[in-house]
């Protein structure tokens, strides 16, 4: 299902917004890269030849168990599994995984190859397709932007994005129905928090979302150190 949803991505010449992002950019640590990843669109063709795209506001650094301490919250920290492979592959390839049996969560991986580190995409700003988004939503075309895509499995819905189609897509591949791009927008104020959501590693400050934005989930909860990230990122 995989290779059939890129070969038909592949024959789309829709043209996508910005440059695309290069595999070196995701070969950091997730909690290196997160900061810069804020800012950039996650762009999806669709299989009906649209394309949808948000602007990635708010994210979660999952550590490898190469980390000391392991990261008891990571998909990883046991190792590789048949379900958690992609996160011990090359960087920058996308990572899905299902929740209560029906929705879906998006990741991708960084760091090198072998160690299972990942970023969790936790909410977007509807930049492209806002109305067709809001429909995979179930909202009225008018709904509040910023109820579209702010939660990690919001914005899968948002987007259409699911483990059968989209786990182990390249985020770095011009070819991909599924990537990450840079249409130059600039630095902005990041803040970073605590995960939320989880029952383990608590404290750990690995939440990124950019300050005061509308569409990140849970803003009420955004209070943490912050930061202006280096958004000198590879693009091709």
């Amino acid at each position: 299902m995989e290779k059939i949803a890129q070969i038909r991505a592949s024959k789309t010449t829709k043209a996508l917004p910005g440059q695309l992002i290069s595999r070196e950019f995701f070969e950091n640590s997730p909690e290196s890269v997160s900061p810069m990843l804020l800012g950039k669109l996650l762009v999806a063709r669709t299989r009906r030849g649209s394309v949808l795209a948000g602007r990635i506001v708010e994210v979660e650094a999952y550590l490898g168990p190469h980390h000391d301490p392991p990261d008891p919250a990571a998909h990883t920290h046991r190792g590789p599994t048949p379900r958690n492979l992609v996160l011990f592959g090359p960087p920058g390839y996308a990572y899905l995984y299902s929740i209560y049996g029906k929705y879906f969560c998006a990741n991708i991986s960084c760091e090198r190859e072998g160690l299972g580190a990942g970023i969790l995409l936790r909410a977007l700003e509807p930049v492209i397709g806002i109305a067709e988004m809001a429909r995979n939503r179930g909202l009225d075309k008018d709904a509040p932007v910023r109820m579209i895509a702010s939660g990690p499995s919001r914005l899968c819905i948002a987007l259409g994005l699911t483990r059968p189609l989209h786990n182990g897509l390249d985020v770095t591949s011009a070819a991909s129905p599924l990537q990450v791009r840079d249409d130059g927008c600039p630095a902005a104020e990041v803040v970073i928090t605590p995960r939320i959501g989880i029952r383990h590693a608590v404290d750990s400050p690995l939440r990124f979302a950019l300050r005061g934005h509308s569409c990140v989930s849970g803003p009420k909860r955004l209070n943490g150190t912050s930061t202006k990230p280096n958004h000198d990122s590879s693009v091709e």
